[in-house]
């Protein structure tokens, strides 16, 4: 039987994308949706999915007061959120694992992993354990980057980087006013960036979000992302599937 799943998010695109990333493993069925917090204790004891799918901040009760709030036996719960503090307070309320807003493909993978693995096992240790092996598999994010200019190799601090833009193996970062190239891609420097200080925005540019002056709604749902430097970048579609950050005004 298909592992069958409730997926709970205020934000409509959120939950698209996590059906859409659903659709491609045969043994889930996504079972129904939720917009708040009322309304997933309600389809929780309605639906009795096996897995739900939490974002932590929505009306009506946030999602660690949802999960303090089902009755037992409770379903294996997925904390969503943008915010890594939270990760540690889901695991007073039992959940399974946690996804960190925004997240990729490969990252939902392997909570999908996780979840079959535990459903094989379902002893799999005390919430010491589990939290201790979470913990391990997260990579501090990086503080500076080393560039090489007129021959001579120097140090960066990301603190300092506005935006940033990648052309095959070259990244340019701009900061303050000035720019240097390293050699490196998009995708791989992507990986070790504070999530919550920078943010994907198209295949070619990653922007820090304090560096953001005004975002300008654009045709089909994008935006035209002004930066503090003058410059003027667009937030495509498909890197807006998750919705703007928290804390981004429109």
């Amino acid at each position: 039987m298909p592992i069958r799943v409730l997926l709970v998010d205020d934000e409509g695109p959120a939950r698209r994308k996590m059906r859409r990333l659903l659709a491609a493993a045969p043994d889930f069925e996504v079972a129904g949706e939720a917009a708040d917090g009322d309304a997933a204790i309600e389809a929780v004891a309605r639906l009795k999915p096996d897995v739900v799918f939490l974002d932590v901040e929505m009306p009506r009760h946030d999602g660690l007061e949802v999960a303090a709030a089902l009755k037992a036996p409770p379903p294996e719960i997925v904390f969503i959120t943008a915010h890594d503090r939270f990760a540690l307070r889901a695991f007073e309320v039992h959940a399974l694992d946690y996804l960190l807003k925004p997240y990729d493909n490969e990252r939902f993978q392997k909570v999908l992993e996780r979840i079959r693995l535990r459903r094989r096992q379902p002893a799999e240790g005390d919430l010491l354990e589990r939290l201790q092996r979470l913990l391990a598999e997260r990579q501090p994010a990086a503080e500076r980057v080393l560039v090489e200019e007129n021959g001579r190799a120097h140090f960066v601090r990301l603190s300092d980087v506005d935006w940033m833009e990648g052309a095959r193996n070259y990244v340019t970062l701009h900061a303050g006013g000035k720019t240097h190239s390293l050699r490196s891609t998009l995708d791989s420097l992507h990986k070790k960036l504070d999530a919550e200080a920078f943010v994907r925005i198209n295949r070619s540019a990653i922007v820090r979000l304090d560096s953001i002056r005004e975002l300008q709604p654009w045709f089909h749902g994008e935006y035209k992302v002004v930066m503090k430097d003058g410059a003027t970048l667009t937030w495509t579609r498909r890197y807006l599937a998750g919705g703007l950050p928290p804390g981004i005004l429109r």
